[in-house]
């Protein structure tokens, strides 16, 4: 019996043992879910090494049909990049200046839920709450996927400046652009463009949190459909994206077709290499 596990059985309160019970069953299960998920992360990083299943159950004293089963089932071990046990979907509140009221952007709110169900997907919990209106938000926190861009919160401009890579600048005749410092090349959304198009630039990436302490995931388009945009990505080619970055520090950028009547993504596709910031490269 673990010491926690003896403190929880020594509560005479029976209110306080029920909720510390239940408290240390949620916390288990997101343990095992891990560590399930990291054991067939092991088994696959193996098998990709070239190692039968036979020599990987021999060297790890598991038999061949064990380990056979613990590489097609369980959690898929791309779910950790999102995060680890739990994650935390913020999405924006917006200012109605001209009805004097807070609003949620339709495509935002797609992006969160998106996300969401990504994320649920993989095993993992999922909360969900809002960057406020004045941009303020705790990012000192693990398991943060942070859906905003630098113009909301003076908190996410001061996280995408550690970008070694990609700057967010706005253009001379006043748009919002994305510059890639390694090609030099500034992206720029359709809708800002002469003739105006139905196309948008997104962001993906995990950067630093203020604290040095971990990192989040940050999307964001120059304009909501880029954000759409980057979650279709994400759906379709997560385990791509985790084969090349794991849970490293990265960056790119996404260029979305849309939909001009309903905004849906209609094609999502890198505009640039993922870029590692330990290596400061492409990858």
């Amino acid at each position: 019996m673990s010491d926690e596990l003896r403190r929880i059985v020594a509560i005479d309160d029976p209110y306080l043992l029920l909720r510390e019970v239940t408290t240390r069953l949620a916390d288990a299960q997101q343990e095992v879910t891990e560590l399930a998920r990291l054991r067939r992360r092991v088994v696959q990083d193996l098998h990709a090494q070239g190692l039968s299943y036979a020599q990987i159950a021999a060297k790890a004293g598991l038999s061949r049909g064990r380990i056979h089963q613990i590489r097609h089932t369980g959690p898929a071990p791309e779910g950790a990049f999102l995060g680890r046990g739990s994650v935390t979907v913020a999405t924006p509140l917006r200012r109605d200046d001209e009805r004097g009221r807070t609003v949620v952007a339709v495509d935002d709110v797609s992006s969160g839920k998106r996300l969401e169900e990504l994320a649920r997907s993989y095993g993992l919990d999922v909360t969900s709450e809002h960057v406020p209106v004045t941009g303020a938000i705790d990012l000192d926190r693990d398991g943060l996927v942070v859906v905003c861009g630098p113009r909301m919160s003076q908190e996410m401009w001061d996280t995408y400046a550690q970008d070694p890579v990609l700057a967010w600048e706005r253009a001379e005749d006043g748009p919002w652009t994305v510059v890639d410092r390694k090609t030099g090349l500034v992206h720029r959304s359709g809708q800002d463009s002469a003739p105006a198009r139905p196309y948008d630039v997104g962001y993906l990436g995990r950067l630093p949190r203020p604290d040095g302490r971990g990192t989040l995931l940050a999307v964001a388009g120059i304009h909501t459909q880029g954000s759409l945009g980057v979650v279709q990505l994400l759906t379709n080619d997560l385990n791509t994206l985790w084969g090349q970055v794991g849970d490293q520090r990265f960056s790119t950028l996404v260029g979305v077709e849309y939909d001009p009547d309903t905004s849906e993504p209609l094609s999502a596709e890198l505009l640039c290499p993922l870029y590692r910031h330990d290596e400061e490269t492409a990858v």
